[in-house]
């Protein structure tokens, strides 16, 4: 595959870093206005680092765009005369509806929504994809693509941003409660790098568990909960304390957040 990532900041990286692991792509061309911040990337001999997008878009197929919401319009018009019907256009986007994208571009171009999320640099994203009517039609070269780095889930367009929040946003959410673990290992007698492992390595085994087995959190809290025991006293207070309400009500924020994003820029 000839690929361009258009705009290579922490998310560009992250997917370039992953089709790079995979040896998944015969040319891979990254762009930035600053190129000194990736020039690591000039030890691959398939990987051209550029300013010009124009050129990246020409010697690839599937154009990534990664770029900041305000920067991606004036990013199409410059481009919008080198695309051809043998182009897929990628959007990862947060807001950027694949209506607008059509104004912008036309509806005969092939347009799929992507929200991956930086795990997507250890093969570990879970991608959610859409597209427009020529985009379903190049839809399996999306999950190709997002398939070697991860998860994918085909999802219709009016949950993106519902997404966005679940699994770019929850990696966030999700570090946070590590952290959270890590810091009361450390009170209860573990060093900081002890603590870390044991934090992450567990929250790692509890999502295997549910990827394994398909159970419901429920059946494998059951599993190690026995009466008047540590763990269901442990459970209980942080339910006392507003676990479950609190993170549902910080997703629930930022999703409101992501919406008033997209209201102000329509």
């Amino acid at each position: 595959m000839k690929i361009a990532i258009i705009g290579t900041g922490n998310l560009g990286k992250a997917i370039a870093k992953g089709l790079l692991k995979n040896n998944s792509v015969q040319s891979l061309y990254l762009t930035k206005r600053n190129i000194e911040e990736i020039q690591s990337f000039n030890t691959y001999e398939n990987v051209t680092i550029t300013q010009d997008n124009v050129e990246a878009v020409k010697q690839s197929d599937i154009i990534i765009f990664s770029v900041q919401p305000t920067h991606l319009e004036m990013i199409l018009h410059s481009i919008k005369d080198q695309l051809s019907s043998r182009h897929v256009l990628i959007s990862t986007i947060t807001g950027f509806s694949i209506g607008k994208l059509e104004q912008l571009l036309g509806i005969e171009t092939s347009i799929i929504r992507a929200m991956p999320n930086t795990a997507i640099s250890v093969q570990k994203s879970m991608t959610c994809l859409c597209g427009n009517a020529n985009g379903q039609i190049q839809l399996e070269k999306a999950k190709v693509i997002f398939g070697e780095l991860g998860t994918y889930l085909e999802i219709p367009e009016r949950l993106m941003q519902a997404a966005t929040v679940v699994c770019a946003s929850g990696i966030a959410f999700w570090m946070r409660l590590i952290r959270a673990s890590s810091q009361a290992a450390i009170q209860l007698g573990f060093d900081a790098k002890e603590a870390q492992e044991l934090a992450m390595y567990t929250c790692e085994g509890a999502a295997n568990l549910l990827i394994s087995t398909g159970n419901h959190p429920e059946q494998e809290i059951d599993k190690v909960t026995t009466p008047r025991g540590c763990t269901i006293e442990g459970l209980n207070e942080m339910e006392h304390r507003g676990l479950s309400s609190s993170l549902i009500k910080g997703m629930i924020a930022s999703y409101d957040k992501i919406n008033k994003i997209k209201t102000d820029q329509l």
